[in-house]
């Protein structure tokens, strides 16, 4: 059975006769242990689907599933990292870690909660940042306490938003590599939410196009059999990587001229329409 199982799942925002569906028929299963990454144009409702995995909105239809339970709420179980750190700039490293172990493992011991928290700080190799607070630190620092923060409440699955979307390219390959190898340390079941094709080929498992919106839904699964953590040159060089790229950038584009077609037709017929004579 599958971890996570979204099915027949569709969202949209707006008041009735003005109503945008972001997204339509969604259908994804995701297993124990993988890292499936979620690739799609900005605006597509990447973020949307994953507020919904998260519990943080409701779908219009259809059922989602998280070890054989609905998705209601937020829970512990799904841990999340967003792009934009939600550090409390007022704690330290340490203490916007502990909060969270606190939230989670409130019957610990202080010296077991301490050992954990310093565990998976040093995982993201922030032990020297320890006592300084989000404004001392760069923004891939802040990235990092993020994901220590989302690990060391022990999610069964990590969710994660585009989180490195907001760093310079240096900054982000560089959490590129810690990610790949915090994943097979950790062994975490993940899903990363990205933009960015290459990055998606670096660290996932499989890749799962999201077409262009609205009504934006899933394309096919394209999995990626070379072992993690894997050589950044290679994807520019090994045949299956460049063909990969070029399978799923041909797909996105696909589904973007899809939709500006239908776009154009519909603009097409609103005019027409306006142009009619009364009858």
């Amino acid at each position: 059975m599958a971890l996570l199982s979204l099915k027949g799942v569709s969202k949209g925002y707006g008041e009735v006769g003005k109503r945008t569906e972001v997204l339509r028929n969604i259908n994804l299963e995701i297993d124990k242990g993988e890292l499936v990454a979620i690739v799609g144009y900005s605006g597509a409702g990447k973020t949307t689907l994953m507020s919904m995995m998260a519990g943080l909105i409701r779908a219009d239809s259809g059922t989602l599933m998280f070890d054989g339970k609905p998705i209601t709420k937020p829970g512990p179980e799904r841990g999340v990292v967003f792009q934009n750190y939600s550090l409390l700039p007022w704690l330290t490293v340490y203490e916007n870690v502990h909060l969270a172990v606190e939230q989670v493992f409130p019957t610990w011991s202080e010296d077991k909660k301490k050992e954990h928290c310093e565990k998976y700080i040093a995982m993201v190799s922030l032990s020297a940042a320890r006592d300084k607070r989000p404004a001392q630190l760069s923004g891939g620092m802040r990235q990092r306490v993020s994901v220590a923060r989302a690990l060391a409440m022990e999610p069964m699955m990590l969710l994660m938003d585009e989180p490195f979307g907001a760093l310079d390219a240096l900054t982000r390959a560089t959490l590129q590599d810690e990610l790949a190898k915090i994943s097979a340390a950790a062994n975490t079941t993940m899903l990363l939410i990205t933009n960015d094709v290459e990055e998606a080929m670096l660290l996932g498992d499989r890749i799962v196009p999201l077409g262009a919106g609205p009504n934006a839904s899933l394309g096919p699964s394209f999995a990626i059999e070379a072992a993690r953590p894997r050589v950044r040159k290679d994807l520019q060089h090994d045949p299956f990587f460049k063909q990969l790229r070029t399978n799923v950038v041909d797909y996105l584009l696909g589904t973007a001229k899809a939709a500006r077609r239908k776009d154009t037709a519909v603009q097409v017929d609103a005019v027409t329409s306006a142009l009619e004579p009364a009858r």
